[in-house]
């Protein structure tokens, strides 16, 4: 499994999925998500401003990855 560092307390989803490299933009992030084709910890959630924290972990289209947070 992928793992996405952040530096701050929390990432936002649609963010984390752009920074994972799983969209190519917001928009693109957006939609997949509001679509429920998005999973954090293993239930569908279909809120783009969603906060992830050290831990969690996200799958979308067979391919999952885990926050990781620096401090």
């Amino acid at each position: 499994m992928e793992s996405v560092q952040i530096r701050d307390e929390f990432i936002k989803l649609g963010q984390a999925m752009k920074l994972a490299g799983l969209v190519d933009s917001g928009v693109e992030a957006k939609d997949v998500i509001t679509d429920g084709q998005v999973t954090v910890n293993g239930e569908v959630d279909v809120r783009r401003g969603r906060k992830l924290y050290n831990g969690d972990i996200v799958e979308y289209n067979g391919q999952k990855f885990q926050i990781c947070s620096k401090q």
